[in-house]
């Protein structure tokens, strides 16, 4: 276990990661899934996600952003890296330096790409409705293709799309997926990678789509998914923290910023823990839950940048472990709680918060 000093922390379940992706593997018909580790894997930790699935075989992964591709890269030299984001001109040479596999997004781009020199691997990405990066004209789509496969140093490596509502299996998802399957049949030239699914169209639909080779897994990897889907992902982190100190109130005493609880009774107990907003659990959990013993105990007062308020019971202790999510308590219960979704949840838990990676055995 790493040293920190404040005693609250997040355990990474890396074996749950692994279960997740096999399980994925499972649902696409043994494709190649490349699990997305973009925003430090989704908050988990991204070079600690990449070498223990390296590990167990993985070498592709997907990340945003230049700055993410490169600080894998200065980890490990062997793996594939796909950039998933949107890359400037004058960033070109210092992907094809470190070997990062970039996107085509827009014309503009595409230009740029064409006119250098030295080597650069590239996927071409396509809107079918989405309407956020990627080309969506038919004959530039064409005439791209046909012009990355003549070039001298820039490579078509793959082609792709992005759904916008795949969780949902709607009309418009299977619009874009008509779209995306009616262009890759009319490409003269195809690419050796071809990925549409992202995590809910890996288990509602790859295992149906013929003309793929790849699928990108994102939320999924760390056990989430947005709808209700009976599959068996599992969680991959918790957010503990320990009981620092515990305040015995009188009737009429109020606890926190704005006084806005007030206690109740007599010899209220109320436990302190020295984690909040800046760490990423949201004011918003103001009115929510943690767990203490396998119980669930109720939130009060506002939730402090450094620290937060439990009203207890006579059976909890300075030095009690307080499971804030992924136990008891769910991250999708912490998201719906908060009004959004488990991947700003996840993305929130900042680098205040350490990461305790575990490889099996303490839940099982």
């Amino acid at each position: 276990m790493s040293k920190f000093y404040r005693p609250s922390w997040a355990e990474i379940r890396l074996d749950h990661i692994l279960h997740n992706y096999r399980i994925a593997t499972k649902h696409g018909e043994d494709k190649t899934i490349i699990p997305v580790i973009k925003a430090n894997a989704y908050g988990h930790g991204d070079i600690e996600v990449m070498k223990y699935l390296k590990k167990h075989g993985v070498m592709i992964f997907a990340i945003s952003l230049l700055e993410e591709g490169i600080r894998l890269r200065k980890k490990d030299q062997d793996i594939e890296i796909l950039m998933l984001g949107p890359i400037q001109k004058n960033e070109l040479k210092i992907a094809s330096k470190f070997k990062i596999d970039i996107t085509i997004y827009d014309e503009a781009i595409l230009e740029s790409i064409l006119s250098t020199s030295y080597p650069l691997n590239c996927h071409l990405k396509i809107d079918t409705g989405m309407s956020r990066y990627g080309l969506s004209n038919e004959l530039t789509i064409h005439q791209a293709v046909l012009r990355m496969s003549n070039h001298q140093t820039a490579v078509l490596k793959g082609i792709y799309t992005h759904f916008a509502t795949a969780n949902d299996q709607n009309e418009h998802y299977f619009m874009q997926l008509k779209t995306m399957q009616n262009l890759i049949g009319t490409l003269k030239f195809k690419p050796p990678m071809i990925h549409m699914s992202n995590s809910a169209s890996i288990f509602y639909q790859e295992q149906h789509l013929k003309e793929t080779t790849h699928a990108r897994l994102g939320i999924s990897l760390y056990g989430h998914t947005l709808d209700d889907l009976n599959i068996d992902l599992k969680e991959a982190m918790v957010l503990k923290s320990k009981i620092v100190t515990i305040k015995t109130l009188k009737k009429g005493d109020k606890v926190g910023y704005g006084a806005t609880y007030e206690a109740k009774e007599n010899q209220e107990k109320i436990a302190i823990i020295p984690i909040g907003y800046a760490d990423g659990f949201l004011r918003k959990n103001k009115h929510g839950y943690v767990e203490i013993h396998g119980k669930r105990y109720k939130l009060v007062g506002i939730i402090c940048m450094d620290a937060c308020f439990i009203k207890i019971d006579d059976t909890i202790k300075v030095g009690d472990v307080v499971t804030l999510f992924g136990g008891l308590i769910k991250t999708s219960e912490v998201a719906k709680r908060c009004q959004t979704i488990p991947y700003e949840i996840l993305t929130s838990i900042s680098y205040r918060i350490p990461r305790i990676y575990i490889e099996g055995g303490i839940y099982d």
